[in-house]
């Protein structure tokens, strides 16, 4: 059979080939499609079984119930996030909807490392100057990070992989998280509540998923226990930072850098080039304006081991498969090169 993947990047695509060619050999065959699944795209699902999707792609209830009468029966994403698609809906259409349980920790961990060394040293801002032949170092001064108290909200595997990295600088560490990660615990990392590890931290790092529990979690609350000197740093997912308190906070002159990697209005701008329109989102736009700011277009996960670990996601398509198929373990080595 035939399955067709959406939004899939450039650099993505090969990567995709190679695992599915892996999985299924001659089985099945994959059409990568740079496009995304909306209701203009639809036509090209028609007659397909199976679609493989990612964060970017419309899955709401009108879209699935038309994949459902075009034949579709599985919709596999290729991310842990699923919050673009109406479960609801596509149960109540009989579809069944397989994800990626996790991929390489490693990708998103040390690219949130790359973020908050970024913004403490004010990398960005040299590079930037020294294309324009400025080498002058002021307002560049940052700070030594060993010793300091590294925050982190969420200490599963990603959490987890960030806190070797920050034992590895010589910073002490706070956790908050609903379950405690004996390998954090072996760190001589200190589990303590929300509060205690906003007020504390000199760098706080999200890695945590996004529930009702934890939507807004870093609000103006939030954000005024933290110290002026903190750094804040999102991988994770942006509806865990209330980003019109941030601006508030930012323009009062408070925090040291912000990193993000998320925002929680991302949907219909990251993927895209939007280089040639108006921004008509204010928000990010005022975010951008701050030289202490490092906003990203959701990239943390893209390494070559991790977008081949997303690509097992195809696992999900055969018939006998089960939901719990779609968990994608990483490489057990460093990822292939592609055919060719």
């Amino acid at each position: 059979m035939e399955i067709i993947a959406y939004g899939v990047l450039t650099d993505e695509r090969p990567l995709l080939e190679f695992a599915f060619a892996k999985e299924f050999g001659d089985r099945h065959t994959l059409r990568c499609l740079e496009l995304f699944l909306t209701p203009d795209t639809l036509p090209t699902a028609a007659g397909r079984e199976v679609v493989l999707t990612g964060a970017n792609d419309q899955l709401d209830a009108d879209v699935l119930r038309a994949l459902a009468a075009g034949g579709t029966r599985l919709v596999a994403q290729r991310s842990t996030g699923h919050n673009n698609i109406d479960l609801d809906a596509a149960r109540a259409a009989g579809l069944t909807v397989a994800r990626v349980s996790h991929y390489s920790p490693h990708s998103v961990a040390e690219f949130a490392w790359a973020l908050a060394l970024a913004v403490n040293r004010g990398v960005v801002r040299a590079a930037n100057r020294s294309r324009e032949f400025d080498f002058r170092l002021d307002g560049l001064l940052g700070r030594d990070l060993h010793g300091c108290v590294a925050g982190i909200f969420g200490t599963g595997k990603i959490g987890a992989a960030f806190a070797h990295i920050a034992h590895g600088f010589g910073m002490r560490l706070l956790g908050c998280d609903v379950q405690e990660n004996p390998a954090c615990r072996d760190l001589g990392m200190t589990y303590v509540d929300a509060d205690r590890l906003f007020a504390e931290s000199d760098l706080v790092s999200l890695h945590a998923p996004l529930l009702p529990a934890t939507h807004h979690v870093v609000d103006g609350a939030a954000l005024a226990l933290m110290r002026d000197d903190a750094i804040l740093v999102n991988t994770s997912r942006g509806g865990l930072v209330d980003t019109d308190a941030l601006v508030a906070t930012l323009r009062a002159g408070r925090l040291a850098g912000v990193g993000l990697d998320v925002y929680e209005e991302e949907a219909g701008l990251f993927s895209f080039d939007r280089s040639q329109e108006v921004m008509t989102d204010d928000t990010l736009a005022r975010l951008t304006t701050f030289h202490n700011v490092v906003v990203t277009s959701h990239q943390a996960y893209f390494t070559r081991q991790a977008v081949g670990a997303v690509g097992l996601a195809a696992r999900a398509v055969e018939p006998s498969s089960r939901l719990r198929r779609a968990r994608a373990p990483a490489w057990p080595g460093p990822t292939p090169a592609p055919p060719g």
